[in-house]
């Protein structure tokens, strides 16, 4: 059975990006000990990953390796390719979300993680989310790029476990309560 689960951090009110579009508030709360959250162990719940183009481009700009091990699938209508430093690595697909999960699963990717503030919103908007995983950051930024949006219809889910980490920053499992 295949999943689309979502692991992302917000503010207080919400939010996953600031005014300017920047995530340093994110580490507001010390955290000397490196503790990743339950990170690593969500990426061994998962296949790939799916985002769009802007957390894609975001991603690549960090200072940093390619910090995936999966393949990654970057939503977008507008890159005609992939950098070469990350072909074979990150795949470009296009169309619409039931066409770009058809094409997922038939590679043999079922549990998928999907990242990005848009990207998450249209996949939430086809009722395609099946997971949140919500870590809060104790901060309000009064501003930004929002995590949710309008939706059609509402959606239920059912908190099935809430962990806290660093004092401060809690982090709650939202799974869909499936409508009969």
């Amino acid at each position: 059975m295949s999943q689309n689960k979502v692991f992302i951090a917000t503010s207080i009110d919400g939010f996953i990006a600031d005014k300017e579009g920047g995530i340093d508030w994110l580490h507001s709360i010390p955290n000397p000990e490196g503790d990743d959250m339950g990170y690593a162990s969500f990426m061994n719940e998962i296949d790939a990953l799916v985002m769009g183009r802007n957390t894609f481009e975001t991603v690549c700009s960090f200072d940093i390796d390619w910090p995936y091990s999966k393949p990654v699938f970057v939503l977008s209508n507008s890159l005609s390719d992939i950098p070469d430093k990350y072909e074979g690595k990150a795949f470009l697909v296009k169309g619409t979300l039931t066409e770009i999960l058809d094409e997922i699963h038939s590679k043999g990717y079922d549990h998928l993680y999907i990242d990005g503030g848009s990207t998450i919103q249209n996949f939430l908007k086809e009722e395609l989310i099946d997971t949140l995983i919500i870590t809060q950051i104790p901060i309000l930024l009064g501003g930004g790029i929002s995590l949710f949006g309008e939706l059609p219809s509402s959606q239920k889910f059912k908190c099935v476990e809430t962990k806290h980490f660093l004092g401060s920053v809690s982090q709650s499992r939202f799974e869909k309560v499936a409508e009969l």
